[in-house]
């Protein structure tokens, strides 16, 4: 299916083929590998941590700013 064609879909016919993509997306993939850029970034990310200059927030404060910033 095309993202064109996707598009033409109805509401209900888009959550459906959403939450089919996303349930595939959730199975354990033995093949998949996470890009090494990944593993570095996250390394980093616990070095600001560590030194006091990474803040954490929980997920619903989180999901708060990011819906914000899109408004």
């Amino acid at each position: 299916m095309t993202v064109e064609a996707m598009r033409e879909l109805p509401r209900g016919e888009k959550l459906k083929l959403l939450e089919a993509l996303w349930e595939a997306l959730s199975r354990p993939d033995e093949a998949f590998e996470s890009p090494a850029w990944h593993s570095k970034e996250l390394a980093e990310t616990e070095q600001r941590l560590a030194e006091g200059k990474e803040q954490l927030h929980d997920w619903e404060t989180a999901k708060k700013t990011l819906r914000s910033s899109f408004e």
